[in-house]
């Protein structure tokens, strides 16, 4: 086996005996490291592979400039953009396999950046000392971002905070020698969902689309499934999308806390590449289950699905709401676009007789989506259920067409 390289990027001004001690057990491990000085005031004890001024320069910055703003976070904003473009191109001149980025908040805003700008399949690993916390915006996150949290590690080294290092090193470097790259040899189509209990379509769908020779990558759109969706879209990882479950657009717009950020549903319009949109569950919102409920929400029933999240029901003036919203996403795709409208339903419990029918919800949402359905969108009804083999079927027929018509490309993007 090849030894793999780990570029290890801090402040090595004031965390030097840290990122040592992180480079002595990849190194002990059978790594091999590169090191990355993102200081800007102070100098480490000896001299990073690639120094504080690379990383400025490298944004079109110098040390100077940063430390003569007078502001820490706009220091830190041109050194995340210089460790952002350095490390870019470092992998794809070859240098390393794998990152691991060490901060407290001031850091892991760098390294967000730093690891936004590697390609999927990069181990990508963020020690922090504020990993997981409610600060971190979805939108900011890869879609295959690792972080673990820096315990015990404000301040100097110690046994608490040397046992979470020792495995955010080893975890890195065995991420990078069993990592896979994506293969590229078939298109790959992006689809969101729930489980088949709610949402049966990918059932049917991911059999017949591997026989047409695509790859389906299916998200779970309980937020960070939507994060990691958008992300790959706006990269131009995508042949094609089938958006169909928009709750998270729906969880935003009523101030859950659950969601893929605010340009949720736009990242693959504006990168042009086709997508059909569905409404999968566009009628429910979902809450942290142990968050104050919104006050959108306040005074409507919510349903415990687990001690994690708790579901509630839009009212019709909501559904409404969302309608529009999605209508207004929509407009700004560039590529072709179809809406997929199932005029007898989103999901398995709005059926006739099921536990959350809402006839005269689902037409006043509906009828909002006819009256703002913009013309750059093919507005496309069906009547069925969205879990319906018509459903799937019809589909499969407007990729069909859009592979006849070349407007799919085998390997990921629109056409152009």
């Amino acid at each position: 086996m090849a030894k793999k390289t780990i570029l290890v990027v801090g402040t090595y001004d004031t965390k030097d005996d840290e990122l040592n001690f992180i480079a002595d057990v990849i190194r002990e491990q059978g790594g091999a490291v590169k090191t990355m000085d993102v200081s800007v005031l102070g100098d480490p004890r000896k001299p990073a592979d690639y120094s504080k001024h690379q990383v400025a320069e490298e944004g079109g910055h110098s040390i100077q400039e940063a430390i003569d703003g007078g502001d820490e976070n706009l220091a830190m904003q041109i050194m995340a953009k210089g460790s952002a473009l350095l490390a870019s191109r470092l992998f794809k001149e070859g240098v390393f396999d794998g990152v691991l980025v060490l901060g407290g908040s001031m850091g892991t805003d760098l390294a967000l950046d730093l690891c936004s700008a590697l390609p999927i399949g990069v181990p990508k690993y963020i020690v922090s000392t504020v990993s997981f916390s409610p600060m971190i915006p979805p939108e900011r996150l890869p879609a295959d971002i690792q972080m673990i949290l820096w315990a015990g590690g404000l301040f100097g080294l110690n046994s608490v905070c040397e046992a979470s290092l020792a495995q955010a090193a080893g975890a890195v470097l065995g991420a990078a020698r069993a990592a896979r790259p994506i293969k590229r040899d078939r298109p790959l189509i992006g689809m969101t969902s729930f489980g088949k209990t709610v949402l049966r379509y990918m059932v049917h769908l991911k059999p017949a689309l591997e026989e047409r020779g695509f790859e389906l990558a299916v998200f779970h759109a309980t937020g960070m499934g939507g994060r990691a969706f958008e992300s790959l879209a706006s990269n131009g990882e995508f042949a094609a999308v089938l958006d169909f479950a928009p709750q998270e657009v729906g969880n935003h717009l009523m101030g859950s806390a659950i969601s893929a950020g605010e340009d949720r549903m736009t990242n693959a319009g504006k990168a042009g590449v086709p997508q059909i949109v569905s409404i999968g569950c566009y009628d429910l919102v979902d809450l942290v289950g142990w968050h104050p409920v919104p006050p959108k929400l306040a005074d409507q029933d919510l349903h415990a699905h687990n001690r994690l999240l708790t579901s509630v029901s839009m009212t019709i003036a909501q559904r409404r709401e969302m309608a529009r919203t999605i209508c207004k996403k929509l407009s700004v795709a560039t590529g072709p676009t179809v809406l997929l409208l199932p005029l007898q339903g989103g999901n398995e419990w709005d059926r006739p007789g099921g536990i959350l029918e809402d006839a005269e919800g689902l037409a006043a949402f509906i009828e909002e989506l006819r009256a703002n359905c913009p013309d750059n969108v093919s507005l496309v009804e069906l009547d069925a259920h969205i879990n319906d083999t018509a459903f799937a079927d019809r589909t499969l027929e407007i990729l069909d067409n859009w592979v006849l018509e070349e407007r799919i490309r085998p390997h990921g993007g629109p056409v152009r």
